[in-house]
Formats: structure tokens, sequence, C-alpha cells
């Protein structure tokens, strides 16, 4: 949607971002210091800044992580094992309250997913995704892989579209959603329709590119050459990435 937009993080090659931004998010997710995670995190909201893509499309994307994380929020405190309170015992299960070490690690296991997801955006966002596709073919991952995400990407608006359609025409049938039994039969019915629906097409799209001629190699009009700038981009990136986990390596010396 913003690939169309001009800054450094769209101009870089894409098989460096994606390297260095993958790298990124993995050293990201190996710390254990919340100071390091709130450090990774505003570095990302740097990196969102400097791509240009709007700030409220990636709120609006971030709040559903956000309340999908809100439970581990609340029972992380009182289910991490170790030392502390016992609360109360259902079974196996044991509520143990440890004090504020363990809610700053429920905080801080919710910023580094969102910090990860964050760092999406400027990943595969700044380019086209038949480019993307491509960066990731010319990264040498397995041919199926990367087939399987170009028609992912291509199908799923497709099937999205088809549903849409469904229930709209369900609708215009004198269909109400509600909580019922009603309601979770019919639904379950389109759905399971529109898997068939999905198979069949995908055996038509099949025959029709072989009988094109499609190999399974993506082709673009877009060609990669590395400037000296994509290379201090990297550095910049990987270097930060190093940087939290020498900084961690560092604090654990210390503290020994």
């Amino acid at each position: 949607m913003y690939a169309g937009l001009s800054s450094p993080i769209h101009r870089w090659d894409p098989r460096l971002k994606v390297i260095s931004i993958f790298a990124l998010i993995f050293s990201i997710m190996l710390l254990y210091d919340l100071k390091l995670v709130i450090i990774s995190m505003l570095f990302a909201i740097i990196l969102v800044y400097i791509s240009r893509i709007p700030f409220s499309f990636v709120v609006g994307r971030l709040k559903w992580v956000f309340l999908f994380l809100m439970p581990f929020l609340v029972i992380l405190p009182f289910t991490i094992i170790g030392e502390g309170v016992e609360i109360a015992h259902f079974s196996s299960i044991t509520l143990n309250f440890r004090g504020m070490e363990s809610v700053e690690f429920a905080v801080m296991i919710v910023i580094k997913a969102l910090t990860s997801v964050m760092l999406i955006f400027p990943m595969i966002g700044t380019s086209r995704m038949d480019v993307t596709i491509k960066a990731l073919e010319g990264l040498h991952l397995p041919n199926k892989l990367v087939q399987m995400f170009a028609f992912t990407y291509r199908y799923i608006f497709v099937l999205s579209n088809e549903f849409m359609l469904m229930e709209r025409s369900l609708t215009s049938r004198g269909f109400r959603r509600g909580s019922n039994l009603y309601t979770i039969t019919t639904l379950s019915k389109a759905i399971a329709t529109l898997f068939v629906m999905s198979y069949e097409q995908a055996e038509r799209v099949f025959y029709a590119m072989r009988s094109k001629g499609y190999t399974g190699k993506i082709t673009t009009m877009h060609e990669f050459t590395l400037r000296p700038q994509d290379w201090l981009y990297t550095v910049v990136v990987c270097g930060f990435a190093i940087f939290v986990q020498v900084a961690v390596w560092y604090g654990t010396l210390e503290g020994t």
C-alpha cells in the first residue's frame, strides 16, 4: 500500500533489507533486559518514521496484536514458575505472584512482540510484494516456499472477495449474524464451500500456468543493484542488533 512512497528505506536493496531487519527481529526476541527492549522499540519507531509509513496505519494494525497479547500481560505475572507468593492453586496450575519482577517480565514479552511486528512494516511494506518475493528468491530460499508466499499473497484477496460476495448473497436472502447455533452453522457451511471453491480454482490456475510455460521462477522487470548506501543501512541496522547482544553479554559479565 505504501510501496510507492520515497524514503531511504524504500530505496534500500530489498535483499539486504530483509536480511538486516530479520536479524534485528531475531536479536530483539533474544533479549531479556527490559531497558534494552525499550531501546529496541525506540529504534523500531525511528525506522518506521524514516520509512514514512503513517503511524496511524501502523498503530491501527498493532492494536489487534496488543489485544491478542493482553491475556499474557494479565496471566504471566501469576503463572511464572519460581519463588514467590502463592495466591491460589487449581489442580496442576499454581498462581504464584513474584512481585514487580514478574510484571516487568510480562511487559517485556509484550513490548518485544509489538516491536517485532512493528519492524515488519518497514521490512515488507516499503517494497512491492513481487519485488520482495523476488528478493527472497535472490536470497536462495527454497523455491517451493517462495512460490507459496507468492500464491498466498495473490489469492488471499481473491478468497476474501469471494467470501464477501457469499456473505452479501446470504444477507440478501435474509441472513443476519447473531450469537446462535444457526449463525455458526450457516457461516461454517459458507467457509466449507469456500474451501471447495478454492481447491477447484487452484487446479484451474495450475493448469493455466502450466499451459503458459510457468517454470516456478519469479520474473519481474525489477533488477537489483547494490549501492554504497545499501551497505550503510545494513551496517547500521545489523550493528544495532549486535550492539544490544553485546550489551547483554557485557551486563552478564558485570553481574558475575
